[in-house]
């Protein structure tokens, strides 16, 4: 799998108003598991946060929950995952995130979701990283933001050359192969197998 082996998983601590939302996060983190994959996330207990991570740990995944300890009671914190860091802050929790991670998926999720999201996007952006960024666009839920994304570009605030990288995947059945290939596209661009090389 090119060394893809933890993903990390933005989304909610609520499940929302669409039953979709927490089909959704059964379905991923059941997936992540059959692919042999391991969960990087929150560490929340509740929300799409909660149910991602116990659908992830009861198909047999390495589960790490990431969370800040003033977030310990208010997020009610998953004591069951493999692994658990409890950080001194939000900077900590995210930086600790990114480095146990090789890809990033977004859920449905408010505020914090996406905040985390765009800091993924700007870094890789900015040349920071080169890990797979993926939106699960579970009932078009991420619609705006790519609007959003398209609007900026025309304005002229993402110029050529300055790119947001990410993917879009409208069901949750194609996150981990859309992960798998993207991840292994990139590990291409970095070391360019055999035969490319006796090519060029």
């Amino acid at each position: 799998m090119n060394g893809l082996r933890r993903v990390c998983v933005y989304c909610g601590s609520a499940t929302g108003l669409d039953p979709a939302f927490a089909r959704a996060a059964d379905e991923f983190g059941a997936a992540l598991a059959a692919a042999g994959l391991g969960l990087v996330y929150g560490g929340g207990l509740i929300g799409l946060m909660g149910r991602v991570a116990h659908a992830a740990l009861a198909a047999g995944a390495h589960v790490t929950g990431v969370i800040p300890r003033f977030l310990h009671d208010r997020e009610v914190m998953m004591r069951e995952v493999t692994e658990l860091v409890v950080t001194a802050d939000m900077h900590e929790r995210k930086r600790i995130m990114f480095e146990r991670s090789d890809a990033f998926v977004a859920l449905p999720g408010g505020i914090g979701t996406l905040e985390e999201l765009v800091e993924m996007m700007t870094w890789s952006q900015l040349g920071q990283h080169d890990k797979p960024i993926v939106l699960a666009n579970v009932s078009n839920f991420w619609a705006p933001l790519n609007e959003l994304v398209r609007h900026m570009t025309e304005q002229g605030f993402i110029r050529p050359g300055w790119d947001v990288s990410y993917d879009v995947v409208d069901d949750v059945r194609d996150i981990v192969p859309t992960l798998i290939a993207r991840h292994a596209a990139l590990a291409e661009e970095r070391h360019p197998s055999r035969e490319v090389l006796r090519r060029m």
